[in-house]
């Protein structure tokens, strides 16, 4: 009997057609595995994260009506730093005589989420004097007849003229430990305008900028 006829032949090509499938599912197997066996285990870290604290302060008052400052006023955080006109700090009182003091107390509060690892108090560099009222004295130095003391608890952190409390170094400040997160640090300012002032003090006002600074 011929090996070339066509039963044969259809024989031939349906057991060469069986080997093929065969053999392409066990490569397609291994390409899809990487192995035809084996132990394999995986841990997959989902929550690998870093982010960014805040840094904030609140200035409130508590002398008189109650006032708050808060560092994020001026355009939120981006910025953080504000200007506050409702917290006189050297009391407002433009009515003084020789010997009177005028006092406010005041609580500067972390309302950030991280520790501050420095805080400072900045003066302007000028206390400005200006005129009250309309009627006037001749004076030109108020400023050196205004007495300011700060205190913190049982530590003063300045004591002076608002002269000398302009431009001050930061060496001039016993200022407390940098507040942590949600802590507040009291402080009391106490203005006195000086018994040696004569009429020609009258009528007059002074000023002077502060700046409280955190650092993180």
């Amino acid at each position: 009997m011929s090996t070339n006829t066509p039963e044969i032949k259809r024989r031939r090509f349906t057991r060469a057609s069986i080997v093929t499938g065969v053999l392409g599912a066990a490569l397609l197997s291994v390409s899809m595995t990487g192995t035809l066996s084996g132990f394999v285990a995986s841990i997959t870290n989902t929550t690998n994260t870093a982010g960014s604290g805040v840094i904030a302060m609140q200035e409130t008052s508590t002398t008189g009506t109650p006032a708050t400052c808060s560092s994020t006023d001026g355009g939120g955080v981006s910025s953080n730093s504000a200007n506050c006109t409702t917290i006189n700090k050297f009391g407002g009182n433009v009515n003084m005589v020789p010997g009177s003091t005028s006092t406010t107390s005041i609580t500067i509060k972390n309302t950030g989420t991280v520790a501050a690892s420095s805080f400072t108090l900045t003066p302007g560099a000028v206390c400005q004097q200006s005129k009250n009222g309309t009627v006037n004295g001749t004076a030109t130095d108020l400023c050196a007849k205004l007495n300011v003391v700060i205190t913190s608890g049982a530590t003063t952190v300045f004591s002076g003229t608002a002269a000398a409390l302009a431009n001050a170094p930061a060496a001039a400040f016993a200022m407390p430990a940098a507040p942590a997160a949600g802590a507040s640090v009291p402080f009391t300012f106490a203005v006195t305008l000086a018994s040696s002032a004569d009429n020609t003090y009258q009528g007059l006002a002074a000023s002077l900028p502060l700046t409280w600074t955190f650092a993180a």
